[in-house]
Parts: C-alpha cells; structure tokens; sequence
C-alpha cells in the first residue's frame, strides 16, 4: 500500500501508523480570513500525521495554498499563516501516507483547475479499487500529477460536473470503494463526505458565524466550535450561503466504524460517534483486569494511549497505579537509525524507565497493541534492567491478526507477530512472566457493546472485498 521509501519512525513500525486528520472550516463572513482557525485545527489533529501538513483557503472561487513536509508548526513557521492563505472557507490536511509515496508533491490538500474554476481536497483513509479507477482514467487521457488515491477522486468529480457538483460527488461516491472522510472546497461551497461504513470519522461543529468538519472533537474543541453531530455513514454535507443541506447515502452499507481509533489513534479528549475515547480506553483496562487477573505490587501504562487502560487496570484491580514509563515529549516525530539494533535502542532515547517506582516489584505493564513485539520486549528489558522482580504484560487490544485496507498503515501479515505465533510465543519472544491480550468480547464491551465495528485487524472479517497483497 505504502511507498518504497516510506521514512521509518523510530520504533520501526511497531506500532499501527497513524492515519491523516482533515478540517474543514466555512465562515458566512467573506471578508474572514479562516487560515489561523484551520492551523489551530490541524494542530489539535497533529497525532494523526505526522509526515506533512497544508492548507488550502478559498477567496471567491480562487484557491490559495500552502503545504510542506514535516509538523504542522514547522509548515508554518512559529504558527504564522502567510497573509497570502486569504479566504472565508478553506481544508486542512495532515499526512501519515497510506496509498502513495511520502513526497512532497503527495502532501494535501490537492488542487485542481478545471473550466476556469478551482477545487481543493483533503482525505482520509485509502481507496481499494484505486488502481483500477486510476488506469479507467488514465485510459482516458487524465495525467496524474501525485501517486494518491486522492487525485483520483479529485478527477472523478471533475469529469462529472457537467451533471451539477451534487450529481457528481454522488456519481464519485457510487464509483469509490473503501474508507475515507473527505473535506472538499470549490466555487463557493464547504463540501464534507463520509464513507458508505463511517469507518473513517468526521464530526461537524458550529462556530460563531460558520460551520467547521473534523476528523475528531478535539479539533472541534481548538477553534471553539460546538460540537453538532458527526457524519452518517455515506452522507454528503454541503454548506453555503445558503445554509446546510445534507445528502443521505443511496446504496445500502453495514455501518463498520474503525474501531482501533477508539483503541490507539484518536485524541483521548475526543468523542467518536457517542462514544469518548477515554471512557473506551479505561473500560478496557478495567475488563482485561477482570479478564486477566494477576498478583503484583504495581499497574503502570506506556505512554500516551496505554495510560487510560492501564489506570482502569488498576481500579479494577486494586493494585496501585504509578508513573514507570517517562515519556520523552521533545524526540520530534521520528527517530531513524540504519539497522534494527539501533532502532530499537531508540526506545529508550523515546521512554525511560522510573526506576524509584518499580525496582523490586511486580510490575503490570499495559500497552494498546503488540504489532511487530520489537517494542514490547525493549520495554519489558529496560523494566527488568530497572529493578522489577516480575514483569506482567497486558494488552488492551486482541492480538493483530491481519492488515489494514483502509487507511491504516500495518506492516505486511507476516510481520504481524499476533498472526505468525501464539500468545505463549509471543510471551517468550517478549520475555514478559506472562502476556495476556483482552478478549474480542470484552474489547467491544469497553465501547459499549453493537455489532457495527470493523475489527478485521484481529478477526479478518472485512466488511468489503480487499485486494491480495503479496508478502
């Protein structure tokens, strides 16, 4: 899914890659300049991508740009958005690439001029049947200017517009297949779209004089709006000077929210489809207790999303919660080094241990996920290195099984160590005392229970047909 080059972050993958975040912003006021607001927002949406950053303003049908590769603050130096990015709507984006290469010319939002107009894009997620809309269009003479998935939505509204942008989107929409939350601005219009499942997240809030689209609340939250509603499955939102007008979808789909954004990549302040991120994390905690029971002295997290589980491990179980793992806030977004040794090392330029809090004890450790284990095992050393008598893992999540199709970067299935051995050999491959994962049932009782989530990380039931990818 992912290009060749792709930057390695400092765990060397070990963990599942965050997605993209997008935002959108419309202000009824024309003479408003939005892109200070977009920056806020993006920066509230930093921990989904962290490889570029963009922003695309609309003035009167016009589009201006700016968009670079790196952090968000590092875009746009010291926060300055250039006096340039004028325009009362306007789309963010930020990138962690999931279908093309980690370049420049990939980063979003994409612009397109067509018929004297223009049109800018920012999405999430991943196409299945990309490739193969992609040769319908190059067949026919489109020229692609990125290797995205985006591009190719981008040209399939284009083509259509004759038929009126509603038809279009409506046509794009019928012909697309996977997951994705788009934000789109063009003429004088703020364009939201969610996929058919919802398994991509976008939420609508209301601001003073305007209406805002986030990949999540805490993006809502930055630029003071509130919060509204999120997005149907397969709704299409049009604001305007005219109002709201919402397009329900017209093909019939199972609604399949990704839950492992409840599990590791959504803010924990934010609420995903009435359900709060936090709240889900620390019911996970506290069945994997009821689930996994162990005697030790104390329960710590690895930072930042193993945290809430872990202190929901420890109510549960009335072992004591402490500080063991001390996070590192100033590393940067990456940490490469040229073999696996050093990389792996690299954990502990990221985490130190607190040795005053488990040397001599029986320690819990709780992590969201075990993907690769290169990571679990440095952490369970470094715990050992420390002091700590026993070393007891719990995961809050089952053992990841199966790729991604949908927007989340996973490594290829053979590199999955949930899906090549059992959990005892994961346990010796770790050199934990015990290793204990949470249940698929209990996993969906922390969210509040329904059958309308996709685990197919852990169970392999896609909701869609995927393409075979060869490992």
């Amino acid at each position: 899914m992912n290009g060749e080059d792709k930057t390695l972050n400092y765990l060397d993958r070990d963990k599942m890659e965050e997605e993209c975040g997008v935002f959108g912003i419309y202000k009824h006021d024309k003479e408003r300049t939005v892109a200070q607001l977009l920056y806020y927002g993006l920066y509230a949406l930093q921990h989904r991508g962290q490889e570029s950053a963009g922003i695309a303003t609309n003035k009167d049908g016009k589009i201006h740009q700016h968009k670079g590769m790196g952090l968000v603050n590092e875009v746009f130096r010291g926060g300055e958005v250039g006096l340039d990015l004028a325009g009362n709507i306007g789309v963010g984006h930020v990138r962690y690439s999931t279908e093309g290469e980690s370049h420049i010319e990939n980063a979003q939002p994409l612009v397109v001029s067509y018929k004297n107009s223009h049109m800018a894009l920012a999405h999430n997620g991943n196409l299945v049947n990309a490739r193969a809309l992609r040769e319908m269009l190059e067949d026919n003479g489109v020229v692609f200017q990125t290797t995205t998935d985006s591009e190719v939505m981008l040209n399939l509204i284009a083509r259509g517009l004759k038929n009126g942008l509603v038809e279009s989107i409506k046509r794009m929409v019928e012909m697309i297949k996977g997951a994705y939350a788009l934000v789109i601005t063009t003429e004088d219009k703020l364009i939201a779209i969610r996929d058919p499942h919802g398994m991509r997240p976008l939420c609508m809030g209301k601001s003073k004089n305007g209406y805002v689209f986030s990949s999540e609340t805490c993006g809502l939250d930055a630029v003071g709006a509130e919060y509204v509603r999120d997005l149907e499955p397969g709704e299409i939102v049009i604001v305007d000077e005219e109002g709201v007008n919402s397009y329900a979808q017209t093909n019939w789909a199972k609604k399949k929210l990704c839950i492992f954004e409840l599990i590791y990549f959504a803010r924990p302040d934010s609420v995903m489809d009435g359900i709060s991120v936090y709240r889900s994390r620390h019911n996970a905690g506290k069945i994997l207790s009821r689930e996994n029971p162990v005697e030790a002295d104390v329960v710590i997290g690895v930072p930042d999303s193993g945290m809430p589980a872990a202190i929901g491990y420890a109510e549960a179980s009335g072992i004591p919660f402490g500080m063991g793992l001390i996070k590192n806030k100033y590393i940067g977004r990456t940490f490469i080094q040229p073999n696996q040794e050093l990389r792996e090392e690299g954990v502990r330029i990221k985490l130190n241990v607190l040795k005053a809090n488990v040397e001599g004890k029986r320690v819990v450790i709780v992590d969201d996920s075990i993907v690769r284990g290169t990571t679990s095992k440095r952490l369970v050393e470094m715990l050992r290195e420390a002091g700590a008598s026993e070393v007891h893992f719990r995961v809050s999540s089952p053992p990841v099984t199966h790729t991604c199709h949908f927007g989340i970067d996973t490594p290829y299935r053979k590199d999955l160590v949930g899906a090549m051995h059992t959990v005892e050999e994961i346990r010796e491959m770790i050199g934990a005392d015990t290793l204990a994962f949470i249940t698929t049932n209990g996993l969906v009782e922390s969210v509040g229970g329904g059958n309308f989530y996709c685990k197919a990380c852990f169970d392999g039931d896609y909701p869609m047909e995927v393409p075979v990818v060869e490992e």
